[in-house]
Order: C-alpha cells, then sequence, then structure tokens
C-alpha cells in the first residue's frame, strides 16, 4: 500500500521540479528509439501504401513492447534490491513523465514576452508549445494559442500519463508516454506519414479517448476551486467536445473555452497551409492576455484534483485485486 504513494509523490514532484533542462527526459530516450526504428523498418518494407501500412504496424508493436518491458524489468529489479530505492526510483519517474510544471512554466513564457517583450518574441515563444505556423499571429492569435495548448496539454500532459500510472504503475505510465510520443512524431497526414503514422495515430485516439473525457469534466467542475464560470465550462464542453477532427482535443479546449467566458479554436495555418477549424466557445468577453495565467490557474486546479481522483483509483482497485 505503500507503494501507491509513489503517485501523488511524483506529481508534487513534478510541482516542485518540473523538467530541469539539464536533466535527460525519459520522453528524449523514446522519441530517439521511435526514430531509430523507423529508420530501419523503412529500409526493409517496400515503399508503397500497403508496405509503408506493415512497416508503421511494426513500429507501432516494438515501440509498445520496449517501452513497457524495459521499465517493467528495471522497477522490479530496484525493488527486489530495496524497497525504498524502489519507490525513489518510481516516484522520480512519475514526476518526470507529468508535465503539470513545465507546461505552466513553458506558456507563462508567453505571457511574459506578450507583457514585456516584443510581438516576435512573444511568437517564437508559443512557437515552441504548438505545432502551428506563428509569424503571422497577432497578440490576441498567438494569446489563444498559449490557453488552448495549456487546455489540451492538460489531459495527454498529466490527466492521462496519472490515470495509467493508477491503473498499472509505471510500465503502463510509460507505455502510455511511448504511444503517445509516436502520435507526435508519426502521426501526420502528409507524403511521408499517411500510411506509416496512421497506426500510431489511431492507437494514441484510442490511448486518450477515456482520460480526454474524464479530464474535460475534471476541468470544468475544478471550475468550482478557482471561481471561473462553471455553468458555461459545463454548457460549452457538452456542446463544442467534439469541434475538432482529433476525437479527444477538443475535450478540454471546450471546458477552458467555457470558464473563461472566450472564444477558442477556429481556423489555423500549418506548414503554409490554411486549414479551416471550427471555433469552441462563445465571445462573451474578448481574449485578452490575462487568459494565459487564467489558464494555468484552472489548470493546476484539474491537475490537483485528478492526482487526488487517481490516488483513491489505485487504492481502491488494490484493495479490491
Amino acid at each position: 500500500m505503500i507503494r501507491l504513494l509513489t503517485l501523488p509523490a511524483g506529481f508534487i514532484l513534478d510541482l516542485l521540479m518540473g523538467d530541469p533542462r539539464w536533466l535527460y527526459h525519459p520522453v528524449c530516450l523514446i522519441g530517439n528509439l521511435i526514430s531509430i526504428l523507423e529508420k530501419g523498418i523503412r529500409k526493409v518494407f517496400p515503399k508503397t501504401d500497403k508496405g509503408e501500412r506493415a512497416g508503421g504496424i511494426l513500429e507501432v508493436v516494438l515501440v509498445c513492447f520496449i517501452t513497457f518491458f524495459i521499465p517493467y524489468v528495471v522497477i522490479h529489479l530496484f525493488y527486489k534490491w530495496n524497497f525504498w530505492l524502489g519507490f525513489a526510483l518510481e516516484t522520480f519517474w512519475c514526476g518526470q513523465l507529468l508535465a503539470t510544471k513545465s507546461l505552466k512554466v513553458e506558456s507563462m513564457k508567453v505571457y511574459d514576452r506578450l507583457k514585456n517583450g516584443t510581438i516576435e518574441e512573444a511568437r517564437y515563444a508559443v512557437s515552441m508549445i504548438v505545432g502551428r505556423d506563428t509569424q503571422a499571429l497577432s497578440e490576441i492569435g498567438v494569446t489563444k494559442a498559449a490557453v488552448e495548448t495549456v487546455a489540451e496539454n492538460s489531459s495527454d500532459g498529466i490527466i492521462a500519463p496519472m490515470l495509467y500510472m493508477a491503473i498499472g504503475g509505471i510500465p503502463l505510465m510509460f507505455l502510455y508516454k511511448g504511444i503517445n510520443t509516436m502520435d507526435s512524431m508519426l502521426g501526420y497526414k502528409n507524403d511521408k506519414y499517411l500510411y506509416f503514422g496512421r497506426c500510431a495515430a489511431r492507437l494514441d485516439d484510442v490511448a486518450n479517448y477515456i482520460p480526454a473525457r474524464i479530464s474535460g469534466w475534471l476541468m470544468a467542475l475544478s471550475t468550482v476551486f478557482v471561481g471561473m464560470d462553471t455553468k458555461n465550462a459545463v454548457k460549452i464542453y457538452r456542446r463544442d467536445r467534439r469541434n475538432h477532427a482529433s476525437p479527444n482535443s477538443a475535450q478540454t479546449e471546450a471546458a477552458m473555452a467555457g470558464a473563461l467566458d472566450v472564444q477558442l479554436a477556429g481556423n489555423a495555418y500549418y506548414f503554409g497551409k490554411l486549414y479551416e477549424k471550427p471555433t469552441i466557445g462563445d465571445p462573451i468577453r474578448p481574449v485578452e492576455i490575462e487568459d494565459i495565467p487564467r489558464a494555468n490557474k484552472l489548470l493546476y486546479a484539474t491537475c490537483i484534483v485528478g492526482a487526488i481522483l487517481f490516488f483513491g483509483l489505485s487504492v481502491l482497485l488494490k484493495t479490491v485485486l
């Protein structure tokens, strides 16, 4: 039962430490693994639609096996040598695989440049955390991009990993990060990855389906603790949570838009091409720079409630099973 404390302890560690630049991150190792496997697989499989699809499936199988099996073996050995050594490693890895503080830090860099710098500096800061083109974004466009990133990443960067940690410990948490990293690296609908990355993208949709919906409801309900518009958050979440090409991305964006009483999303440029996207939320008031710290305030409330909920879930599962 003491081992279950690794989840809340890891969450607290994340809040305190974040992701120091001097500390090599496990996701970087996963990213290197994905790149190495991709290069090798592409050399073996034929460059046809069917061949690339098969190669992509093999990539997914290998990455999933490695990202689950290696942490499973390592953590098992550490606990076998010394319980507290295993506890320390599991807590440390949990803290590393959560992104609460780093998400706040990176988004607040955008806020700082909007307040104290130039629009060019703000565009550069937001380009570090979003995938869209930022060169022509206005002050409002930069602000919206930062707020949307905080909302979307609250699910796949924090709530989803915590859920999988509660269910299956560090190995399942690592497996989820492997799936999520594959999607971010391979899940593009361009000539290079249309077939090779299809399996990775679909698996990420499946892995995030339940966590994204839990995240949306947690965010809407957490408005109670930070004095935001709970009624509108629930309303917009229920109405606009499907206003995205991805089945999961609009879940938390809808809750965030409703909580802030603003309108998010809409058309955006990616790699020089305009993508027409529906809006999320109602423009009850205009978006303003202060919405970035407000979004982070709601982020922290959501993650704290989530950590408490998932710790309770892990205790329940341990008791029942």
